[in-house]
């Protein structure tokens, strides 16, 4: 870790050292494990483990469902009966695979919005958050493109609707949503590119996360206090960390279990729960199902996007500035996308100068607001586009930009924040008593 003083790896045998001259792998890994870590990391971080699981598990077994998948609109839906039906634990994988996609993305938001609270995307760590975004984008889209793989009525009709979100562009929006269809329509032509993408993107992920973790190893991780690790000495050093191994792994790795536990539960005994029924109906493009919704992991985000409609004042005045170029559904594709990009410009909006949230009243006030309001845009997302749940959606999507783009770089000036430990040493004895090691 850049700056902060500990032990590196000395090869010993005459194997090692040849080794390290020629592949250090297993300097990295030392490094990796040994890492100086903050001694007083709470529960919140042990998300990261999680999501590392869920990336390896989404891969090995979807990498074995393409064995059995056939990307083809007449055999597509068959081949998915036929894994669940034929294969030797095929429903097995395939359930895996769709509840651990679902974990991934209740992980990832757990982990996003612990970031938020905690300031973990302040300097130096910007480029940290970034790279974090950019993951969840691709998550975002390797789910989508997953979900239209079954080709049931939802996978179907979710696959028009969202890319006809790019027809609304002004200009060039029909020759993306032809680029991306492949033709007119939804059609073989789309599965075959959305099975190629969803099978690729992953690898991509995995690239990214490892720059991820290259980056918050380089400047450290960040701690419930916001305090930095003393970098002065390595004495100091160590009164404020201990090393990843053991203390942190076997942490994160009980918790790990724990989740675990319950996820495979769910895969056990309910696995269809959080699916939609209809999507156990073959796709026909000549029937259009009453409620399209999609996967619950998109809800925010589709809430945000329908609640914005030409009625709406905003709208009105966005369409009559630009001469109708911007229309209700330009406008709801631009407010979705938006409702990430505030996330991942969060390090420049917030102005305050104390990091944690922790030490901030009336910063909690708001983000507690906050992590209700993405609650209420998740159930808002899941009704149909009519009052009162299209009222609420955009009160709710309102606060939410709200919140990015005025409380928090008014809240930099106008809060007084609490009084912050000096040094992790004297946080970690407040809470534990002074000790070489972690308590928890």
């Amino acid at each position: 870790m850049s700056g902060i003083p500990h032990d590196h790896y000395e090869p010993k045998s005459g194997l090692e050292k040849w080794l390290d001259e020629r592949l250090p792998i297993v300097g990295l890994m030392y490094s990796t494990l040994m890492i100086p870590t903050p001694r007083n990391l709470n529960w919140m971080w042990i998300w990261g483990i999680v999501l590392a699981f869920c990336l390896v598990l989404q891969i090995v077994t979807g990498i074995v469902l393409a064995m059995h998948y056939t990307p083809h609109v007449d055999q597509a839906f068959a081949s998915i009966e036929h894994i669940m039906r034929d294969v030797n634990g095929g429903h097995f994988l395939r359930y895996l695979h769709m509840n651990g996609g679902s974990l991934f993305f209740f992980a990832v938001y757990l982990h996003i919005f612990r970031g938020l609270y905690y300031g973990s995307y302040k300097a130096p760590r910007e480029i940290t958050w970034i790279i974090g975004m950019l993951i969840y984008l691709m998550m975002m889209g390797t789910a989508f493109m997953g979900y239209v793989l079954p080709w049931g009525q939802m996978s179907f009709w979710g696959a028009t609707v969202i890319t006809g979100l790019f027809g609304a562009i002004p200009f060039i929006g029909e020759s993306i949503q032809t680029w991306l269809l492949g033709g007119p329509a939804v059609d073989n032509a789309t599965l075959n590119r959305f099975f190629s993408l969803h099978y690729l993107l992953p690898f991509v992920i995995a690239a990214l996360v490892a720059l991820h973790i290259w980056a918050f190893h380089t400047t450290g991780n960040s701690n419930p206090t916001g305090v930095e690790v003393r970098r002065g000495s390595k004495a100091e050093a160590q009164k404020d960390t201990v090393s990843f191994w053991p203390y942190f792994v076997v942490k994160d790795l009980f918790a790990l279990a724990v989740i675990l536990v319950v996820f495979f539960a769910i895969v056990g005994f309910m696995p269809n729960y959080l699916g939609h029924p209809d999507n156990y109906i073959e796709a026909n493009p000549l029937v259009t199902p009453a409620h399209i919704v999609p996967e619950w992991y998109f809800l925010p985000f589709y809430a945000i996007l329908r609640a914005f409609t030409a009625d709406v004042w905003v709208v009105m005045v966005a369409s009559w500035i630009t001469g109708g170029i911007i229309n209700a559904k330009f406008f709801g594709v631009l407010a979705m996308f938006g409702a990430i990009a505030v996330m991942a410009l969060v390090p420049w909006l917030d102005t305050s100068r104390v990091r944690s949230g922790r030490f901030r009243p009336m910063f909690k006030w708001w983000f507690a607001l906050l992590a209700i309001d993405f609650v209420v845009l998740t159930w808002c997302g899941a009704q149909p586009a009519e009052p009162p749940y299209s009222i609420i959606s955009l009160i709710a999507s309102a606060y939410w930009f709200a919140y990015f783009l005025v409380i928090l770089p008014l809240l930099g000036v106008f809060e007084k924040p609490d009084p912050q430990p000096e040094t992790i040493e004297d946080d970690f004895n407040a809470h534990y008593g002074p000790s070489e090691t972690p308590a928890e």
